[in-house]
């Protein structure tokens, strides 16, 4: 198993309930705005704690409320890429690649920036990246974290039909080549259709 979630959790009137057991691959939380695919990311990332449950990701476990495990974010080694990016302003490109970088990721520095025709952009600032430069330089910063999974939170939402088909394109290779369990939210339904292995509705 690549994710198994089972946790229940209320956030102000709305409870988010989920129980799966995804195969290995890119697992797609697919769904409407406001159903909790948001909400069920970080607890996974250990951002926020559910009431009760459990969750692991390839065989290890990193909450359960029963056995009173919660294993705290920075040692779940989750590569978090977010749905507007979240570069450092004050950082150059090079400076926000480099930022949390990790002994054992899973690519080399040079690597990355080929796999993902970031080089041309070291020194620039992000306030001048397009959509589709700022998200490339987020999934890099995401890999040279030393991640064991990757949790992907609508990284093409506010991107233009150009610019999608290129992070499209990108994740596609991540999920071809890294071999990596990979968490996706979208409330897009052909993205989903295109990238996932399989489909969790909520």
């Amino acid at each position: 198993m690549s994710f198994e979630i089972a946790i229940d959790h209320r956030i102000g009137d709305r409870q988010i309930r989920l129980d799966c057991r995804a195969r290995p691959g890119l697992v797609a939380l697919f769904g409407p705005s406001g159903a909790g695919k948001t909400s069920i990311l970080n607890m996974v990332g250990g951002i926020m704690t559910p009431d009760r449950g459990r969750i692991a990701v390839a065989g290890e476990t990193l909450f359960d409320s029963e056995a009173g495990a919660n294993v705290p974010p920075a040692r779940r080694r989750a590569g978090y890429v977010f749905q507007d990016g979240r570069l450092f302003p004050h950082m150059r490109v090079r400076a926000n690649l480099l930022y949390g970088r990790h002994a054992e990721a899973p690519m080399a520095f040079d690597a990355v920036l080929d796999f993902l025709g970031i080089g041309h952009l070291l020194d620039r600032w992000p306030a001048t990246l397009s959509g589709g430069e700022a998200q490339r330089v987020a999934i890099g910063r995401a890999l040279l974290s030393g991640p064991r999974f990757l949790l992907l939170d609508e990284p093409l939402s506010s991107l233009d039909p150009a610019r999608r088909d290129e992070i499209l394109n990108v994740i596609e290779r991540l999920k071809r080549e890294l071999a990596m369990p990979i968490l996706y939210v979208s409330h897009d339904r052909a993205e989903v259709e295109r990238l996932a292995d399989q489909i969790i509705a909520l």
